[in-house]
């Protein structure tokens, strides 16, 4: 017969299981979550990466990771390994790009 015990939790199906404690108080998004947010309407909306595709990359991450990242962090992972998979750039291109955002900003910033 096949019963709750056949059925295997995705890494990010936490119902019901124990937790700690949290604080449901809403908050403001940070700036680049709302940038990000708004990625994924742009991606959804040119029909470039949708939500079910993220759904499953989320998921894809494994338990581990999903415990580490925060939501907005989930849906960047998630977004890059697809534009990989899709072939829309390689990790050496975007590493590349990160460390000339993070020079950019650091001599913007230093004063």
């Amino acid at each position: 017969m096949i019963g709750p015990e056949s059925v295997t939790r995705l890494p990010n199906d936490i119902g019901g299981l124990d937790a700690p404690a949290f604080s449901r108080v809403d908050h403001d998004l940070l700036p680049w979550e709302k940038r990000c947010h708004a990625l994924a309407d742009v991606l959804d909306l040119r029909k470039i990466i949708n939500t079910e595709e993220k759904r499953k990359g989320v998921e894809a991450l494994g338990a581990s990771l999903i415990g580490e990242l925060s939501y907005y962090e989930r849906w960047i992972v998630v977004f890059a390994n697809l534009s990989f998979a899709k072939g829309f750039f390689a990790p050496s291109e975007l590493a590349r790009k990160m460390v000339e955002v993070a020079d950019r900003f650091d001599a913007e910033h230093a004063a």
